[in-house]
C-alpha cells in the first residue's frame, strides 16, 4: 500500500522530507486535510498554522507565512513562502516585530506601504499565537 509522503520547502531551505499520516493547511478559502489515497489538487494557502501529523501520531506544528500546495500520487509538495516549527519561535523576536508592524501603521506616513506592514503585522500575530498555543 502507497504512503503519503511529504517535502516542505522555502525559497531558502527544506523544512521537512518523509512520511506522514496527514496535514492540515490554511487553505486560502479555508483549512482543509490531506490524507493518503487524496484526489489531485493545487491549491493556496495563507498566514497561519500547517499541522503535519507524523506516522507514530505525533503533531508537528508550523508557523508560516503562505504558499502553494501540491497533492499527486500520495505525495505532498508544500512550497512555503517561509515557515517555522512552532517549537523553534523566537518568541521576542516575534513581538518586536509586532511592535515594527504596529508603529510603522500608526504613522500613517505617505512613504508606508500599508498591505506590507499588515502582512508582517499577521505573520507576527500568528507566530505569537501559535508559540502560546502549541509551545512543544
Amino acid at each position: 500500500m502507497a504512503e503519503l509522503n511529504l517535502e516542505i520547502v522555502t525559497p531558502s531551505k527544506s523544512a521537512f522530507s518523509g512520511e506522514i499520516k496527514s496535514i492540515t493547511v490554511p487553505g486560502s478559502k479555508g483549512r482543509f486535510q490531506v490524507l493518503k489515497n487524496h484526489a489531485p489538487i493545487i491549491s493556496t494557502f495563507d498566514v497561519g498554522m500547517i499541522k503535519v501529523e507524523l506516522p507514530d501520531g505525533k503533531p508537528n506544528h508550523y508557523s508560516t507565512a503562505g504558499g502553494t500546495i501540491e497533492v499527486l500520487d500520495n505525495k505532498v509538495l508544500v512550497l512555503a513562502d517561509s515557515i517555522e516549527l512552532v517549537a523553534e519561535i523566537d518568541e521576542e523576536r516575534a513581538l518586536k516585530a509586532k511592535q515594527r508592524a504596529e508603529e510603522r501603521l500608526a504613522a500613517k506616513t505617505s512613504d508606508i506601504n500599508i498591505a506590507r506592514a499588515e502582512a508582517a503585522l499577521a505573520r507576527a500575530i500568528n507566530r505569537i499565537n501559535l508559540k502560546g498555543k502549541y509551545n512543544q
